[in-house]
């Protein structure tokens, strides 16, 4: 069997590769595992299952449910939650595993899988391989009073949105009374705790994007549709706005110009906050080797040690837990605060980037212009052989050559998609005319030397 967990769960077209039998094969696979593993002293082990809005989240929530209990485990079900929260709650409640069921930024006709270990934190890959093994493979059910139990865990929002504002060092205040602050949900997982947050923290919050009717997530709307945040932050003459993903465990932001401010600047501005509170550890910030040149430099500035892992916020997870660090994150707007978080939250990014403006009394174009961008290009190739990117001998000729031409003015990468069949070129260099003809001559390298022709 190929694998069929991706860098972030198991992701698909619902009903087309993602089928409630697979969903249900998941669960019981799953729950065989934390069988296996765990010592629950004569009690049944617990989970917990949230979801995104997606209709296709209905059937596969239910699945994934009945796999777990048929398997004897004890479920909770969160409702639709971000999943951060979802990670939260398996932390908070004490459960031996977390499931979400969410496609993240993807659009509605797509679902996904995911699960998380004890304390909230996503599976090692040692862990999903073990799943995988057990599919399709049979056990002796448990049956009578030995299977699982299923009931709805009520106070969800309630009590993750005061754990969101409880991270504060008090409400969001400026001197002129609370900032306004446009929020956008994507109609995803964040449409009803966000705009509640947001409020106890003392925000005056103009809600965007927060009207999910199990179709439209990410629609138009949130952190991979900026446009409309731009508009409704000038319109309404905001301080701030945020937009999140589906599963709001990412956000990007919008100074009150309208300029965008993406996930290296919100990385750089926290840095600086917790290091100026004492509480960077080690002056030291994990981001992926996706960070625009132009951040790394700006924290090179500023003393901060910058460590750059392969891309995707479990890899920058990892890497902040071996070394104990306590800030991480991607440009894509994945932001790991550690001491308040086991995985990526964009309402709780939102917040802390909110205080920060508000302790320092500067605007949030004013903290993000620490970083001077570097003119950046990613050129996406689909429909190659994304398996041969780092082997094929004449491509990687190619980069060679352009790396070289480039200096220390730019910079090139190539890499596999994690979720999608194609292969993703990432140009830097000192000028966008110099980033876009490097990246186009190599794209089409890409495209015939990785073409399955």
């Amino acid at each position: 069997m190929s694998r069929i967990f991706g860098t972030d769960g198991v992701r698909g077209l619902a009903n087309g590769a993602l089928t409630a039998q697979l969903a249900l094969d998941l669960g019981v696979a799953a729950a065989r595992v934390l069988v296996d593993r765990g010592d629950f002293s004569g009690q049944r082990p617990l989970a917990v299952v949230g979801r995104d809005t997606r209709i296709s989240g209905q059937f596969l929530e239910h699945a994934v449910v009945a796999g777990l209990a048929s398997a004897g485990v004890d479920v909770l079900r969160l409702r639709v939650l971000p999943t951060p929260g979802v990670a939260y709650f398996t932390d908070a409640l004490g459960a031996d595993v977390g499931v979400v069921i969410s496609a993240s930024h993807n659009a509605m006709p797509d679902n996904g899988i995911k699960f998380l270990a004890r304390g909230g934190v996503k599976l090692d890959d040692a862990v999903e391989r073990e799943i995988e093994a057990l599919l399709g493979t049979s056990w002796d059910l448990p049956t009578g009073g030995d299977v699982g139990r299923v009931r709805p865990y009520a106070p969800t929002i309630e009590e993750y949105a005061a754990h969101l504002v409880g991270t504060l060092d008090g409400p969001i205040e400026g001197p002129s009374g609370p900032l306004r602050v446009v929020l956008d949900c994507a109609h995803g997982a964040a449409s009803e705790v966000g705009p509640r947050a947001f409020a106890e923290a003392g925000l005056e919050v103009v809600v965007i994007g927060a009207e999910p009717d199990g179709l439209n997530i990410n629609d138009g709307y949130g952190s991979t549709h900026l446009e409309r945040l731009q508009r409704a932050v000038v319109d309404h003459g905001a301080h701030a706005g945020f937009a999140v993903d589906g599963d709001a465990d990412r956000c990007l932001a919008v100074d009150a110009t309208g300029a965008i401010v993406d996930g290296d600047q919100i990385l750089a501005i926290l840095a600086l906050a917790l290091r100026d509170a004492g509480s960077l550890a080690d002056d030291t910030v994990v981001a992926t080797v996706m960070s625009n040149l132009g951040f790394v430099r700006a924290m090179q500035d500023a003393g901060v040690v910058v460590r750059q892992t392969a891309v995707g916020d479990r890899y920058v997870l990892e890497d902040m837990n071996a070394g104990g660090f306590t800030l991480g994150g991607e440009q894509s707007g994945h932001v790991i605060m550690r001491a308040h978080a086991t995985t990526g939250d964009g309402l709780l990014t939102a917040l802390h980037v909110l205080q920060r403006m508000v302790s320092t009394g500067r605007s949030l174009r004013d903290l993000a212009s620490v970083v001077t961008r570097f003119p950046q290009i990613l050129v996406n190739v689909p429909g190659v052989d994304k398996s041969r990117c780092a082997t094929d001998e004449a491509l990687l000729e190619a980069v060679a050559a352009e790396e070289a031409d480039l200096g220390d003015q730019g910079r090139v990468l190539l890499r596999p998609s994690g979720t999608e069949p194609l292969v993703r070129v990432m140009v830097e260099a000192s000028t966008q005319d110099t980033a876009d003809a490097v990246a186009h001559r190599l794209a089409d390298v890409v495209r015939d030397r990785l073409s399955f022709a």
